[in-house]
């Protein structure tokens, strides 16, 4: 199992489409939810607990999450000590990287970092001089030894022109990314759709973009003989390739990815924090390999791509917090962005007839933090 270990609610930055979109979003409520909105802010359990958690998996995997994690380093650093999981990774801003020693950043398995793309995009998103700081602190645990994946995780929003940020990320000259996963900021906030352009910029900019950019992606295996690690592809090819259509959610959330909330209480995915209707138990007494496994309903479940798409979020699935019409928006960008990558299958399948490419490498760490689907 995958667990996302949320250490604290309290975050360092500000950003638009989180602190931002939350303040606007101040007065809505989850209508037919029970939610506990007076948990912890940090992790308030025995990490002793965490350990026997993990000792009953022996594929246990951690992964650091908040808020920002690195806020609680001394925590960090404890876990890290005490309990044993197969592996360790971390989303992180980036922005304190540097306060956590090489010892342990250089244990992680992969560090998803939040930067949207350029320097200018990022610090519009996320603050000024946020940009500068993240990929000095990239640069910093490169030297120091760090040898794991890293992870650009971009959050796309209509300021965002994907197939400019995606190729500055794997190009440009400050830092370059081998592994980018995008993720829309797309159904999360309840009052967010009627202030925003995202039906015209998604029909114009941003599915034009995704389609380009699969092309590109198709592109430079051609003339390179690699794989990108474009997550969102990545995921759907190895899906076609293998002749999968996997009818659970990609992201791993609610049968094979938990998160644990601060007060130790287990709940399928850190979205749904609070949500009493989804407590799957606490980790003082409960068995990871006998977790409740959850699904979504309609009007995924009987979609004609749900095989591929796996119904995108649960979160979203079991909220409605964008209309029907609205999230309908969000699933017409899946169902273009499945068909840019069906229209690079027969490429993809003739380099691997010509010996150019590996089917293996299309292989990636599943549920890692990488949704798949935006």
């Amino acid at each position: 199992m995958f667990f996302h270990v949320v250490l604290t609610t309290e975050c360092n930055l500000q950003c638009r489409y989180c602190f931002g979109e939350a303040l606007e979003d101040f007065d809505e409520d989850f209508a037919g939810l029970n939610v506990d909105y007076a948990l912890p802010k940090k992790a308030d359990y025995d990490f002793a607990l965490l350990a026997k958690l993990c000792r009953r998996d022996p594929d246990c995997v951690l992964t650091f999450y908040g808020g920002e994690p690195l806020l609680c380093i001394d925590e960090i650093r404890q876990i890290m000590d005490t309990v044993k999981p197969r592996h360790f990774l971390i989303q992180t801003n980036g922005l304190l990287l540097d306060r956590l020693p090489a010892e342990y950043v250089n244990r992680f398995h992969t560090i998803l970092v939040s930067v949207d793309g350029d320097e200018a995009l990022t610090d519009y998103y996320r603050g000024k001089g946020t940009f500068r700081k993240v990929i000095n602190n990239m640069k910093l645990i490169t030297r120091n030894g760090f040898s794991g994946e890293l992870i650009a995780r971009m959050t796309v929003m209509e300021q965002t022109d994907i197939y400019k940020q995606v190729r500055w990320l794997l190009e440009n000259k400050e830092f370059t990314f081998s592994s980018v996963h995008w993720q829309l900021n797309a159904g999360f906030w309840g009052n967010d759709y009627q202030r925003r352009d995202f039906k015209h910029w998604s029909e114009t900019s941003y599915v034009p973009g995704i389609e380009r950019l699969a092309r590109f992606w198709v592109d430079q295996m051609q003339t390179r003989g690699t794989v990108q690690k474009l997550y969102p592809f990545l995921g759907i090819a190895n899906s076609l390739l293998n002749g999968e259509r996997n009818s659970q959610l990609r992201c791993g959330g609610g049968w094979i990815n938990y998160a644990i909330q601060t007060d130790g209480k287990i709940i399928p995915c850190p979205t749904m924090w609070g949500m009493k209707d989804y407590y799957l138990g606490h980790i003082k007494d409960t068995n990871p390999l006998e977790l409740r496994k959850l699904s979504v309903t309609e009007p995924c479940s009987g979609c004609d791509i749900m095989g591929v798409c796996g119904g995108r979020c649960l979160y979203a699935n079991v909220t409605n917090r964008w209309s029907r019409d609205a999230y309908a928006q969000v699933c017409s960008t899946v169902r273009r962005l499945v068909k840019a990558v069906e229209a690079e299958v027969p490429r993809i399948k003739q380099l691997i007839n010509d010996g150019k490419l590996r089917l293996s490498d299309f292989e990636f760490v599943k549920y890692n933090g990488c949704e798949i689907i935006p």
